[in-house]
């Protein structure tokens, strides 16, 4: 019989670098999960990632306490940052530029998400991805 599942948790965890203090720490320990445990598997999951790239991660908590977890891709805004070589974005977007980015390196980012996009193709990731970066202040070029 499959184990009753308790509830979910999400977290955003830097890649490589899950450790028992706050957040992951008191998130996991108010519900009484081996936190110890979690940063082992975690940081093994993600050592071929960047290290230090934000990870969203949905933990799947049991009744018997025990868990498993799922990972995702980094934000499409780290990946816009990284590519527009800034801090941030702009301060008002859609007023001020914060930034450039082609439009090569937004179909390079859809790629690399495309397994956590709502996207049937390429082309209607990248205009996701061109979405965000120009809601971020960023100005898609070419």
């Amino acid at each position: 019989m499959a184990k009753k599942i308790q509830g979910y948790l999400k977290l955003q965890v830097p890649a490589g670098a899950a450790t028992p203090s706050p957040p992951i720490g008191p998130a996991l320990g108010q519900r009484g999960l081996n936190i110890m445990e979690f940063c082992k598997a975690f940081n093994a999951a993600t050592q071929n990632l960047e290290n230090g790239s934000p990870v969203p991660t949905i933990i799947t908590i049991y009744q018997d306490k025990s868990f498993t977890f799922e990972t995702k891709t980094p934000p499409a805004s780290y990946f816009l940052k990284q590519a527009a070589k800034q801090e941030k974005g702009g301060a008002t977007p859609g007023r001020e530029v914060g930034g450039k980015v082609t439009m090569a390196q937004v179909r390079e980012i859809a790629e690399a998400k495309m397994v956590d996009l709502n996207a049937n193709d390429i082309d209607a990731a990248a205009k996701i991805i061109a979405g965000s970066a120009r809601s971020m202040g960023y100005e898609v070029v070419g």
